[in-house]
Formats: structure tokens, C-alpha cells, sequence
């Protein structure tokens, strides 16, 4: 009588093909780990040379990776891919955002939204104030820059009150942390919405969503316990954090409605588009409209031009002012850039050698949730690159095969689920990890038991968000 096999052990049954091509992604992700974390490398050069390791042990002829990682095998059949794609999709969107955070920064405009929030909240709500404070100047700012936004004020609050650094510190960066993972136009929402072909309007809605109760437990809830790891006070500190933006600010501010109005206008043109989808159908004239303005280089450039008069003029910058605040704004992003690039090319390879594929098979016959296993993957890659960005795009590339049989709402908790992964426990690989610490005068066990903390709640909380939305959308 012959032996019955279980289907799930059939489709995990493994060929030798099969094992070369996990060996082969094994053997790109150590070299992507070992260039980043041993060697000391950038991650661009690293992405390089993990794709070129990737492809060979996979059977790709030298040709075909450079191609894939170009423009991706799949170009003739209009499939594009790698680099080339990546950063039409990504990089762009970057570029504005980082516009429009320098803007927010030269201009004052950041500070004039923390200023008015503390100079109006004490006491207990000031944590929470914070927090708030930071996740609206983080929708716009990249996490660096928003953090040397900040840090100068929290120190200075902290002096005022003489609270403990970390009790208000925690929350301000729970605010930057949770916007820069979870929300577009931030590098690796936008990177893993591209590579997983989600929708843009869908993800941003779902990630704010997510962010509220995020940001409220991983900083004022979590502050008063970690708080006592740190400095209880800010005397010996100094109250300027460096010059990553903002060191030109002008002695005149914009108004606080200006601020508000640059920092929103591209989310709400992104979700009115969102929600134009939704409730109306293509050729309808409001809807057409709605799509256009809320696609997303088109909302962030109007961002930007609008940024001009409200951010720019009204503080009296000339027109030779404003241009160099654009031109500022770009050098400091060329490596985030040249990553986001290197990292779609690395996807396509794992893609066109079959790798994707095999994951996919192998996750629908454990009956493993895509969105676990977008999360454990990116937790993995964050643990051994320190990168959130490389974490993601890696992430993104190895579950994208999954993704064809989503519907657009999982797909966009998808990108969300890589991109609470891609914060989990960020420790001394990391650039923020030596940010934070010496930013707010920690030692490395201070900060392994505060920010390191901090940041693995915000991943577990984005995880068990996304899986409770997964149940209800």
C-alpha cells in the first residue's frame, strides 16, 4: 500500500535547484552583511556586491545581472525593474520630500509648530505633546534631520522643567521614529509600496492609522519606564544638536497656519486621491482631478512650490536664498539615494533568479501570513545590517511574489508589516543608535535600554496593528 505524503510536504520538498537558489540568497544577504557590518562599507557598494554574488550562485550569466540589476530580465515583456525603476519610483519622491523638509527647517517653520505646542502644554501632557509635535514635523522631515531639529528643544524644555532627558526625549523620538517607518514620503514606506506595487494612498491612510496608538505607546507610555536608564537632567549637555538643516533659520517665522498647510498639503492630496478611488470611478471629472493632484510626485511638487511663498517669501529669503535652500537640500540624500537605487537592483535579481518564487512556495505550504513574513525577514536583515532602509527593499524583493494574491488593502498592510520590521531593535550597526546616544549624553547600555527599547515596541506594535486591520479590511 503506498505511503501517503501530506501536500504540504510535497510542495516543500526540495530540489537541488531549489537548495542552489536558497545558498544563492544566503550567500547575498552575508555579503550585503558582512560588507555593511564587518568591511564598514556603504550599503550602496555593498547592495553591489551582494547582487553580483546573488546572481552568479544562482545560475545568472554576468550579463543578465547587470541587466536585472538595471532594469530588471522581465524590461521586454514592459516589467520593469532594478535600479533604474526603483529610483524613478522612489527616488524622485525622496528628493521632493527632502525639499520640502529643508524648506520647513531654513525657515523656522519646525520650530514654530514645537514652540507653540510646548509653550502652551505643561506638566503631565507635555510628554504627549511632545510626541505629537515631533510626528507632525516628522510627516515631512527625514528622521536625522527632524532628530537635530529637536533635540535642541527637548533639552531646553527638560532644563525648564527639570524633568528626566529620557521622560521627554522618548516620546519626541517615538513621534520621529514611528512617521519615518510607517508613513510615505519617508524612503522605506515608498521603497517597499513600489517594489510590492501597492497603493500609495491606501498605505498612508493604514499608516497613520497605525502610527496614533503607536506613537502613544511606544513614547508617553513607554517613557516613565525607561526614563530612569538615562540623564535625569540636561545641565551638562549641549543644546544644539548639529547642522543637518535648519542652522540658517531665519530670525522671522511663518505662521503657524503656513507651517501647517505645507506640512499636510501633500497627505491630503495623496488621501483625497485614496479616497476618490474608493467612491467614484474613472472619467468622472472630480475623481480625475482627485487622481491627478493626489499622485504622489505631483502632490509632494506642489508641496514644494507652495513651500516657497508660504515658507520661503514669507520670511524674507530672495530668490537666490530659496535656490540655495533647494540645492542644500540635495547632497545630504545622494547616499539615501544611491541605496534606495542599489537596493531595488538587488531586489530584481532575487526576483529574476527565481528566488522570490521559491520563498513563496515554500511560505504558502507552511501556511505562513505574508505579512509575518515580510515582518520576520525585515526584522533579520535590520538586525544584521542596521539599515531600516536595506531591511526593507530585501524584505520587499524576497515576499513580492506573494503580493499577486492580495487584494490592494493587504498589499498595503504588506509594505506596512516590512516596515515595522525594518525598526526592530536597532543597536550599535545603526547610525540613529549613535544619534540618540550622543545626542541626549547616553552611554551604549543607556541607550540599548532606552531607544533600542523604544524601537522594538514601535515594531511589535506596527506587527500587531497590521494584523488586526488585516482582520477588519
Amino acid at each position: 500500500m503506498p505511503v501517503s505524503v501530506p501536500l504540504a510536504v510535497q510542495a516543500a520538498a526540495w530540489t537541488g535547484h531549489d537548495t542552489r537558489l536558497v545558498v544563492a540568497a544566503l550567500l547575498g544577504i552575508a555579503v550585503v552583511v558582512v560588507t555593511v557590518s564587518w568591511a564598514k562599507l556603504n550599503a550602496f557598494i555593498a547592495l553591489l556586491l551582494g547582487s553580483a554574488v546573488l546572481g552568479l550562485v544562482a545560475g545568472l550569466s554576468v550579463g543578465d545581472i547587470v541587466t536585472s540589476f538595471s532594469i530588471g530580465l522581465g524590461d521586454a515583456t514592459g516589467q520593469a525593474g532594478g535600479a533604474g525603476k526603483t529610483f524613478a519610483d522612489v527616488g524622485i519622491l525622496v528628493a521632493l520630500g527632502a525639499v520640502l523638509g529643508r524648506f520647513l527647517a531654513d525657515s523656522g517653520g519646525a520650530n514654530e509648530i514645537v514652540d507653540r505646542i510646548v509653550d502652551r502644554v505643561h506638566g503631565k501632557a507635555l510628554p504627549w505633546a511632545l510626541a505629537g509635535a515631533a510626528a507632525l514635523v516628522g510627516l515631512p522631515l527625514f528622521f536625522e534631520i527632524g532628530l537635530v531639529l529637536l533635540v535642541p528643544i527637548v533639552l531646553l524644555v527638560v532644563k525648564r522643567t527639570g524633568r528626566p532627558v529620557l521622560a521627554l526625549g522618548i516620546p519626541a523620538l517615538a513621534g520621529l521614529s514611528v512617521l519615518h517607518g510607517f508613513v510615505p514620503p519617508h524612503p522605506g514606506p515608498l521603497v517597499a509600496i513600489a517594489n510590492l506595487k501597492a497603493d500609495l494612498g491606501l498605505t498612508l491612510g493604514f499608516g497613520l492609522i497605525l502610527a496614533i496608538p503607536t506613537v502613544i505607546i511606544a513614547g508617553p507610555l513607554l517613557a516613565p519606564l525607561v526614563s530612569k536608564y538615562g540623564p535625569q537632567d540636561a545641565e551638562h549637555l549641549p543644546t544644539s544638536g548639529g547642522d543637518l538643516g535648519g542652522a540658517d533659520e531665519h530670525t522671522r517665522r511663518p505662521k503657524l497656519i503656513a507651517v501647517l498647510t505645507v506640512v499636510l498639503l501633500p497627505v491630503v492630496l495623496m488621501l483625497a486621491r485614496a479616497v476618490a478611488e474608493i467612491v467614484s470611478g474613472e472619467g468622472n471629472p472630480v475623481h480625475d482631478l482627485l487622481y491627478a493632484l493626489g499622485t504622489p510626485l505631483v502632490a509632494l511638487l506642489i508641496g514644494v512650490l507652495v513651500a516657497i511663498p508660504l515658507l520661503g517669501r514669507a520670511v524674507g529669503m530672495d530668490r537666490r536664498k530659496i535656490g540655495s535652500t533647494i540645492d542644500a537640500s540635495l547632497p545630504p540624500i545622494a547616499s539615501t539615494l544611491l541605496i534606495i537605487a542599489a537596493g531595488g537592483g538587488f531586489k530584481q535579481v532575487l526576483v529574476d533568479a527565481k528566488i522570490g518564487d521559491l520563498v513563496g512556495q515554500q511560505a504558502a505550504a507552511l501556511s505562513l501570513s505574508p505579512l509575518v513574513l515580510g515582518w520576520l525577514v525585515a526584522v533579520f536583515i535590520r538586525l544584521a545590517t542596521g539599515s531600516a532602509t536595506v531591511a526593507t527593499i530585501t524584505a520587499a524583493g524576497i515576499v513580492a511574489p506573494l503580493a499577486g494574491d492580495l487584494s490592494a488593502n493587504h498589499l498595503a498592510l504588506l509594505a506596512l508589516s516590512i516596515g515595522a520590521g525594518s525598526l526592530f531593535f536597532s543597536h550599535v550597526n545603526d547610525v540613529g543608535f549613535w544619534l540618540v546616544k550622543q545626542f541626549f549624553g547616553l552611554t551604549v547600555g543607556q541607550t540599548l535600554k532606552s531607544w533600542s527599547v523604544m524601537e522594538t515596541v514601535i515594531s511589535v506594535c506596527g506587527l500587531v496593528g497590521v494584523l488586526l486591520l488585516s482582520l477588519v479590511v
